[in-house]
């Protein structure tokens, strides 16, 4: 396990200072393209790109590609022409899944009731979604986010599908051109985040997580929510399965934040300390009113149009607390070897 130590506090206090400053400006193309040589192999070390990340974000034209290293879609070894190769083995497989899907799907409706009813379940999350802007311009292709969340459900057989995908796909689908792109970034973001917001996965841990946490560093906060409060954390599931999408102002902040997720940066499961702080948001007014269970619900819902950039620093400066307090497992800065699915799973 890695001993964290009165550095690393200094550094991620460092680091949140920078978020919140005026002057920052995000990784843009021109600095990205820096960071790798003539051939495409990478220049500077996977730390320091992962540092600027959690401290400055991705310019949105830099996104797409960005997140395809740190998904392992590519991997950080690669070059150029290794990365042409891997997207060609990517699309590759994707089409072949889609005819596989295509000829088991009659089979499918015939004697697997489940499929039956996630199919209809799908259907009806897309089309709740607005698939329009403010201007009536269309920016969600609905057939295609059907099709993509129908064969991640069958492919997929950790996760399945569960209600709030579509949501998360839709993003995905805003960001990169091409299906295959869109159906195996969304793989590979759920094996990266350890299938974190997925209900039967990680969602539990990172509720028993988080009520660790509140009962380590607010015990009278803890104590609260033991008795009128009972409950309370167990209802914000929603926030851990859609990653917070719904409390954010705008799709940017949704994407400024996953991809500090992504980076590891600056510890593993910090989606649980970004959690904290947004309780922490209701504290006082909990306290203060001594609100019970479904009253604290409504107070946590409330919490919308946050901005990521203070809700990182704010998350950034109490892992910096909590290192200095105690080693604490479950925040243990993680491996950073290259994350490569299995897709023999996925097959």
């Amino acid at each position: 396990m890695t001993t964290l130590t009165p550095e690393n506090s200094l550094s991620v206090m460092r680091s949140a200072s920078f978020i919140l400053g005026k002057n920052k400006s995000p990784v843009d193309k021109c600095e990205w393209n820096s960071y790798f040589d003539e051939n495409g192999h990478l220049a500077m070390s996977r730390d320091f790109i992962s540092t600027n990340i959690l401290e400055r974000g991705l310019h949105p034209f830099v996104r797409a590609e960005a997140w395809k290293f740190l998904t392992g879609y590519y991997s950080w070894r690669s070059s150029h022409e290794d990365r042409l190769m891997v997207d060609s083995m990517r699309r590759k497989n994707y089409e072949s899944l889609c005819k596989m899907y295509e000829k088991i799907q009659p089979l499918l409706e015939n004697v697997h009731r489940n499929f039956m009813e996630t199919r209809n379940v799908i259907a009806c999350d897309i089309q709740r979604l607005y698939g329009k802007d403010h201007l009536g311009n269309v920016i969600v292709d609905k057939k295609r986010l059907e099709k993509i969340l129908l064969l991640s459900y069958i492919c997929n057989v950790e996760a399945e599908y569960q209600q709030g995908f579509h949501e998360m796909v839709m993003l995905f689908q805003l960001m990169v051109e091409h299906d295959h792109e869109i159906f195996w970034l969304f793989q590979f973001f759920l094996q990266k985040t350890e299938h974190s917001c997925v209900i039967n996965i990680g969602v539990r841990k990172n509720l028993e997580m988080l009520n660790e946490l509140i009962t380590f560093l607010d015990p009278i906060f803890a104590e609260h929510l033991k008795g009128k409060g009972a409950g309370a954390v167990q209802s914000l599931f929603p926030w851990f399965c859609l990653f917070f999408q719904r409390a954010f102002k705008t799709f940017d902040d949704v994407w400024r934040l996953w991809e500090v997720l992504l980076t590891g940066k600056p510890c593993r499961n910090f989606q649980v300390l970004v959690a904290y702080c947004m309780l922490q948001m209701v504290r006082d007014q909990v306290l203060r009113e001594s609100m019970v269970g479904d009253d604290i619900l409504m107070a946590c819902n409330n919490l919308i149009d946050l901005e990521a950039d203070e809700l990182i620093s704010a998350s950034c400066l109490v892992y910096a607390d909590l290192i200095q307090r105690k080693d604490i497992p479950i925040y243990e800065t993680p491996n950073t070897s290259d994350n490569t699915i299995n897709q023999e799973k996925m097959n």
